[in-house]
């Protein structure tokens, strides 16, 4: 089987969409766009890319993910962080297997992680983004 290997221009239009899925903005998506190509190289594989895409992320964001969580009385900074960093992994994850159609091995190169914890996140990940919708698609 031939692969095909994209180059990062090729894969504009699907650092966009992980862009606006992961912040729900145009303007901060093309924010993250801008950022992630100047910070990558022309000749750059896709899972390089794609890790810039989440450095740019993380950078912006901080990883604050889409969960509600507030500190409270005793809590520590660092919990909230880390709930915050496993929730946008788990989300950026499942985009990146949906939207892109990358193989669990290459979403656990950029991730990071060894590929059970990115097939674990893919499971939970999907159940969740479905219930959400469908939450929000009843209100």
């Amino acid at each position: 089987m031939i692969q095909i290997r994209k180059t990062p221009m090729d894969l504009i239009d699907d650092i966009y969409s992980l862009a606006y899925w992961m912040t729900g903005s145009e303007k901060a998506s093309t924010d993250l766009v801008n950022c992630t190509y100047v910070n990558t190289e022309f000749d750059a594989p896709d899972t390089e890319v794609i890790k810039t895409f989440r450095e740019c992320y993380i950078d912006t964001y901080g990883q604050h993910a889409d969960l509600d969580i507030r500190e409270t009385p005793g809590s520590t900074r660092g919990v909230l962080d880390a709930l915050r960093s496993w929730a946008a992994d788990i989300k950026l994850s499942v985009l990146l297997s949906e939207l892109t159609g990358l193989k669990h091995g290459q979403i656990a190169d950029i991730m990071g992680k060894p590929v059970e914890t990115v097939r674990l996140w893919l499971f939970w990940g999907r159940k969740f983004m479905v219930n959400d919708h469908l939450l929000k698609a009843s209100a």
